[in-house]
């Protein structure tokens, strides 16, 4: 059980505009506080899109993300779960990239994440553009090993390289997860992929190494639930990550990212998914590409956090 310091600020003791924004209104605890070693789930942003090769701008997602999670509750609507009373959950801060360097922003994510996993904690990510699930991965797979994942996005992220051999991208980073061995492919799961290819290379991988890919197609024809029943049995009992692309949803509903494309689920259906996630063994999760810029209503941030109190819910025992 969560102890009184880890509970967020209600809206009736200070209103939802006013103070410094945490993510949904917890204790901003960094890895020097006292309390770090009590965190059970620590949510992180990583103001970082580097990686972007088309419209910039998810390098403030986290902090518009943080502004719009104030409108987070204590109490799921459907389930009636409390997260905050269940676990110890904190606001652990943001890591500071090097916007000029790729590899030595990745470098920075992968050592700040070393603390937190050494600390025994569970992180729940704000991205950052999809390159930064890589170096996040790179630290869990340290105490994990391999990890299955269930994947949400339009775009499968495993082409191997853009402009001629640039190989950190948004576009790669799960093709150089499988090649460092961070993710076991036969236990991945891509759903939602969909939109115009330049070529099949992505899937010829995929279908090469036992990557599961569930095109948008199929995941209208068979269902939300059928689909979702696959993705337990795919990534079963063994500890998994999950990784959230906001493109996975149509952009009617959540227009501000980088790579939207059309056909997607709605609001609604995005957050069904995250409950089918409940019980599995979530060691991570992320939810990237929320991209302020493309969004003056702010309301894909919020969609954004939103699905982000879900997967919180999905990484605890509800019972």
């Amino acid at each position: 059980m969560s102890n009184r310091f880890f509970q967020p600020i209600s809206g009736f003791d200070l209103p939802r505009f006013a103070g410094v924004p945490t993510f949904m209104r917890l204790p901003h605890v960094h890895p020097e506080h006292p309390k770090f070693s009590e965190v059970e789930i620590g949510l992180i942003g990583v103001p970082w899109d580097s990686g972007t090769t088309n419209r910039p701008g998810p390098r403030h997602g986290p902090r518009q993300l943080r502004d719009a999670s104030t409108m987070i509750r204590a109490q799921h609507a459907a389930s009636g779960f409390r997260p905050f009373e269940a676990a110890n959950i904190a606001d652990l801060g943001d890591v500071g990239p090097n916007p000029a360097d790729i590899q030595d922003s990745m470098t920075r994510i992968t050592t700040f994440y070393d603390q937190v996993v050494d600390a025994g904690i569970r992180p729940l990510t704000a991205g950052g553009d999809h390159l930064t699930s890589l170096p996040v991965l790179r630290s869990l797979s340290k105490a994990h090993g391999p990890l299955g994942m269930i994947h949400f996005d339009s775009h499968t992220d495993l082409f191997h390289s853009y402009f001629d051999g640039t190989m950190y991208t948004h576009g790669t980073p799960f093709r150089r997860a499988i090649e460092e061995e961070l993710l076991d492919p036969k236990r991945v799961i891509q759903i939602g992929i969909r939109g115009t290819m330049y070529d099949s290379e992505d899937r010829d991988f995929a279908d090469a190494v036992g990557i599961r890919i569930v095109p948008i197609e199929e995941f209208f024809a068979r269902g939300l639930d059928d689909v979702m029943q696959e993705a337990r049995e795919i990534v079963g009992n063994d500890k998994t990550y999950v990784s959230y692309d906001i493109d996975f949803v149509d952009p009617t509903f959540a227009p501000g990212t980088g790579t939207p494309e059309v056909g997607g689920p709605n609001s609604y259906q995005a957050l069904q998914v995250c409950r089918a996630l409940n019980g599995l063994n979530i060691v991570g999760a992320d939810m990237v590409e929320v991209s302020p810029p493309f969004d003056q209503s702010g309301n894909t941030a919020y969609l954004g956090v939103s699905i982000m109190f879900e997967l919180l819910c999905a990484m605890l025992d509800q019972r």
